[in-house]
């Protein structure tokens, strides 16, 4: 049995965060019921990589996080739509919502208004700047919210910043946050029988995500600038190689670059502090520059990594998905086919194993409203109703 078989969530949400983290709940168990708009779908079902799957409503932003799950279409700006949704709220375990703040209030749809209906309810609202605050109805995407956070400013080079991320991970951060804030909620409801009410805002969590930077800043007032690929140790860093190609080394403690030196015949550069590290940062700099060109990334890889020092050839998107390691820990899920899709997919699983019950796609993805008929059935919608619906 997996964690949470029997919870029911009702996933109002769009784009990639909101829909992240019900998916970390649907891989888990979960009953997963997307609600979207017929006249205005989800805008990740016409985005990604694969331009006839987006004409199809099934683009691959969509395909990533929407297995497990099932999907109906409600107008909720009409009294039918919402009076469905409250009635789908009845049955529910969790209900998640990422419009602006206070959208979901003025349709009558807020947490004071369904937690009457569903005391136990546990009512998550994802928005990009949270619940309070000056900037609460300001709206925003994950590249927006990395200009505003400060991300953006410490990613790149020194030469060349600000810098967005190659991947939208603060999305996705704020998924799996918004996830485990769920769970939580879901243990403490089993502690006090209440219901919960959570305000998750991708700003924070982009934050969060710098916070180490954050403290050295609170503490000393260093503001953390873009160092590219180099790292303040000069033994953490990209270096180019025989064949042209990056390794990244990742000699990071005392031990470790003692380790490092004695492996590269120049225990001249051993240090017995950090100190000492950074005040002959440059010369170790141009002295690995000139060692690592004599071998090949993946011939240091092998090398290092056998004589227990961290290093990994810089790899692409392919090369990584290609690597057996992969493949072994099952974080990707292959579809062989799909909902009006003929061909095979993959899609992300979890990122963590269990040795029993642990996370697992049973379904595809599903098209706009592919399970409207049977949903309103569970709700006891005669024919005529479900046809109105």
């Amino acid at each position: 049995m997996r964690p949470f078989e029997g919870i029911r969530v009702i996933d109002v949400t769009h784009v990639l965060a909101g829909p992240f983290a019900s998916y970390q709940l649907g891989v888990l168990g979960a009953d997963v019921i997307k609600v979207e708009d017929p006249n205005d779908p989800d805008q990740s079902r016409m985005s990604g990589t694969d331009k006839p799957l987006s004409r199809k409503l099934m683009g691959t932003y969509y395909l990533t996080q929407s297995s497990n799950k099932r999907a109906i279409t409600l107008d909720l700006k009409t009294e039918r739509g919402r009076d469905i949704l409250k009635e789908l709220v009845k049955t529910a375990d969790i209900f998640i919502e990422n419009y602006r703040p206070g959208a979901f209030e003025a349709l009558g749809l807020g947490y004071n208004e369904l937690s009457k209906i569903n005391p136990r309810l546990i009512y998550a609202s994802f928005s990009a700047f949270g619940d309070t605050g000056p900037k609460r109805e300001r709206t925003a995407y994950d590249h927006v919210i990395q200009a505003t956070s400060g991300l953006m400013a410490v990613t790149g080079t020194r030469e060349v910043n600000p810098i967005k991320l190659g991947a939208p991970a603060v999305d996705y951060s704020t998924g799996i946050t918004g996830a485990f804030a769920l769970s939580a909620a879901l243990f403490q409801r089993e502690r006090t029988g209440k219901g919960q009410r959570i305000d998750m805002a991708m700003l924070d969590v982009a934050m969060i995500l710098m916070a180490s930077h954050m403290t050295g800043y609170l503490t000393n007032g260093v503001e953390p600038r873009p160092r590219g690929n180099r790292h303040p140790h000069a033994t953490n860093g990209a270096f180019k190689t025989r064949d042209g190609k990056l390794v990244m080394l990742g000699a990071s403690n005392i031990r470790q670059q003692r380790r490092l030196w004695t492996l590269l015949e120049r225990p001249d550069m051993i240090k017995k502090n950090n100190d000492e590290r950074d005040a002959d940062h440059d010369n170790e700099i141009a002295t690995l520059e000139e060692i690592m060109l004599t071998r090949t990334a993946d011939e240091w890889e092998e090398y290092l990594q056998a004589r227990h020092v961290p290093a990994a050839r810089v790899r692409t998107m392919a090369e990584a998905l290609a690597d057996p390691q992969i493949e072994s820990r099952g974080v990707v899920h292959r579809h062989a086919s799909g909902n009006g899709i003929d061909k095979g997919f993959g899609v992300p699983l979890a990122a963590f194993r269990f040795a029993h019950g642990g996370p697992r796609i049973d379904t595809a993805p599903p098209t706009l409203g592919q399970d409207n008929e049977e949903i309103f059935s569970e709700l006891g919608f005669g024919e005529n109703e479900r046809k109105k619906a």
